[in-house]
């Protein structure tokens, strides 16, 4: 039975479902092959069309040839760039075996140099010494690595070589001997120690009247040292240990003594003026109990120095600074301070009998018990200044000085 005209039909009534075809399964065959055509097919070509596959025949092998030549030429480069790594590896291989070889050599040679010179020390004749002591200086500059050995080398010459102990001092020579004033000089002269280095030991040496201007013998050990008469002028004495060192005569002028240990050490009538003995580093230099007598210390830095129970009688302190200087029991009988810098200084107990203070800056010094008679204070600064004990009365202060404020007097406590 047909179906009535106008009915829908299966495609399209919705509630059939019409099958949907099947996609189309990928294609799995392979790639047709391209034969080349035969000799006949060619010939029955027209010239035109023949022409054109020659001139495609010769592009494909012009492609060819380019694309070996660029294989080949790639090829090339490479072999000619592992052929030059290969050359700058072996040159550099080359030239560090020559390298080593050659500081091998030199090292050779630096120790020959050292061992001739060792034992040129221990010749008789001053003259071989003399000569192996700048030999080694040499090789110090020309080796680093032996510097400090040959620096402690040359102070342990200078110990075993100098006068004996057994000799008294009135017998002592001159001036030292060639082949020690030679390593003297060397040592003064090198170059700055490493902070790292252990301390110049140059201890109870006796090498008085010696030439060591401007040398850095900074940090040394020297206490015990007699360097009497020895010209120190300019030089580097920071921190140096001259405990107890004999420097009478001495001249140290424009020295650096910064944070120098001088306790019990002798500098009657040496020479100080202009130098550096100021407080740095948290650490004083120390005067303590030295004999400073007739010493001259004019314009010298002494700020924060420690001269307790020092004896400056007769020394030139005039134009010099001991600003919070500790000169407590000081003996400065008849010591030149005219217009020294000692405010804040302490100077209680000190002897101070005759002592020149003219003009001197006292303000704030405590001077309680100090013995000020004969002393002169004309033109002082006493402002704040302690004077309880000295016999100073404010009638006394007032007639002597116009800057007395504030200063105290009566017994001392």
């Amino acid at each position: 039975m047909s179906d009535p005209p106008g009915s829908p039909t299966p495609a399209d009534d919705p509630a059939v479902e019409t099958p949907e075809p099947e996609s189309a399964a990928p294609s799995t065959a392979p790639a047709p092959r391209v034969t080349p055509p035969t000799q006949a097919e060619l010939d029955a070509l027209p010239a035109d069309r023949r022409l054109e596959l020659m001139d495609l025949d010769h592009q494909e092998a012009d492609r060819k040839d380019q694309r070996r030549h660029r294989w080949f030429n790639t090829w090339i480069l490479g072999i000619g760039v592992l052929a030059t790594v290969g050359t700058l590896l072996v040159t550099a291989l080359t030239l560090r075996s020559g390298q080593e070889q050659l500081n091998l050599a030199r090292e050779g040679q630096v120790t020959d140099r050292y061992t001739k010179a060792v034992e040129q020390l221990g010749s008789d004749k001053r003259e071989v010494r003399t000569a192996a002591v700048y030999a080694l200086e040499r090789i110090a500059k020309d080796s680093e690595p032996d510097r400090q050995a040959i620096r402690d080398l040359m102070a342990a010459f200078i110990r075993e070589r100098d006068p004996a102990s057994t000799v008294k001092t009135d017998d002592l020579p001159i001036e030292p001997a060639t082949d020690i004033a030679a390593a003297l000089t060397v040592l003064g002269r090198r170059p700055p120690d490493p902070d790292t280095a252990p301390r110049l030991d140059l201890h109870s040496t006796r090498i008085p009247r010696s030439a060591l201007s401007s040398a850095d013998l900074s940090h040394a050990y020297l206490n015990g040292a007699d360097l009497s008469g020895a010209d120190l002028g300019g030089a580097n004495l920071s921190r140096v240990n001259l405990g107890g060192a004999t420097l009478n005569g001495a001249y140290l002028s424009h020295a650096d003594l910064q944070s120098a240990y001088l306790e019990n050490a002798t500098l009657s009538r040496a020479t100080l003026s202009g130098a550096n003995l100021r407080f740095t580093n948290l650490i004083r230099a120390d005067l303590s109990r030295a004999d400073l007598s007739n010493v001259d210390l004019s314009r010298a830095d002494l700020g924060g120095a420690d001269l307790q129970s020092a004896y400056l009688s007769g020394a030139n302190l005039s134009f010099a600074s001991l600003r919070t200087a500790n000169l407590h029991s000081t003996v400065l009988f008849s010591a030149n301070l005219k217009s020294t810098d000692l405010s804040g200084t302490d100077l209680s107990g000190a002897d101070l009998q005759s002592a020149n203070l003219n003009g001197a800056d006292l303000s704030g010094a405590n001077l309680s018990g100090a013995d000020l008679s004969h002393a002169d204070l004309s033109g002082a600064d006493l402002q704040d200044a302690d004077l309880r004990g000295t016999g100073l009365s404010e009638q006394d202060v007032r007639a002597i000085t116009d800057y007395w404020g504030g200063a105290r007097f009566g017994p001392a406590e």
